[in-house]
């Protein structure tokens, strides 16, 4: 496997994990009802399948994330790693029902621009393979 397809294969699993992770927390936060700090909201929160889901999302996220950073320049992999901003802000809209503000549309504008910088700003970087 060439690293180039290394790096689109583990940002898209990166970011399938943290979208899904954020997503199960505040759906997990959603079925809990109003946060109080009592056993029964508690209660609500341990019992829900989204927290769980959610806790093996961003396990999942770690592993994918540190196996990113043992290959992967640090700068562009850090700023690709957010692009998970922009996928829960649309998967808020269309499967959440939340509005979507011009301030949100310019910041994951900004933040697709500040990634693509990143990106090429060192473009003759060499590709480092597996450590031995």
């Amino acid at each position: 496997m060439t690293m180039r397809r290394f790096y689109v294969i583990g940002f898209l699993l990166l970011l399938g994990f943290d979208t899904f992770g954020q997503m199960g927390f505040k759906l997990a936060a959603t079925s809990a009802g109003e946060a109080e700090l009592d056993p029964a909201w508690l209660y609500r929160i341990v019992v829900s399948g989204w927290i769980y889901a959610a806790v093996v999302a961003y396990l999942g996220a770690f592993f994918t994330w540190m196996t990113l950073l043992e290959h992967a320049p640090v700068g562009p992999a850090f700023a690709a790693s957010h692009l998970e901003v922009i996928t829960v802000l649309v998967l808020s809209v269309v499967v959440l029902g939340e509005s979507l503000s011009a301030t949100d549309i310019a910041g994951s504008c900004l933040i697709l621009a500040g990634i693509g910088l990143l990106a090429a700003s060192d473009p003759g970087a060499p590709e480092r393979g597996p450590s031995p």
